[in-house]
């Protein structure tokens, strides 16, 4: 199976930064996309930035400017640099991947999610 494993959240002020990072391990053929998700209490989950292989990034308008995905083949890991943060950011943020398994289907992978809390 695969796992996805999140690190980075936690409690920071407004204006600040912070880096989650999310780690592919397991079995499968390849990653077609990795992504980034967000729910707040009482929403819906909603995406706040994806990369596709051989693609551009793309982003929610509301983290526009703010936030930045990347990620390192290599590792099979993915990033979200999140910047000038808000309360409005304050989420728990949870990594997304396709990707094809070894008999070549496609399926969606979550981690286990970690808290973002901007608060002064």
């Amino acid at each position: 199976q695969v796992q996805l494993v999140e690190s980075g959240g936690g409690l920071v002020q407004p204006g600040g930064s912070l880096r989650l990072s999310c780690a592919a391990s397991g079995n499968f053929f390849s990653i077609n996309a990795m992504g980034w998700y967000r729910q707040a209490p009482g929403k819906q989950r909603e995406l706040v930035a994806s990369i596709i292989s051989g693609g551009s990034p793309n982003y929610a308008d509301s983290v526009k400017g703010r936030f930045t995905i990347s990620r390192d083949n290599a590792k099979n890991t993915v990033y979200l640099q999140m910047n000038s943060l808000k309360p409005e950011d304050t989420a728990v943020y949870y990594c997304n991947i396709a990707a094809t398994s070894l008999s070549r289907k496609l399926y969606n992978y979550w981690g286990q999610g970690t808290q973002v809390t901007v608060s002064s």
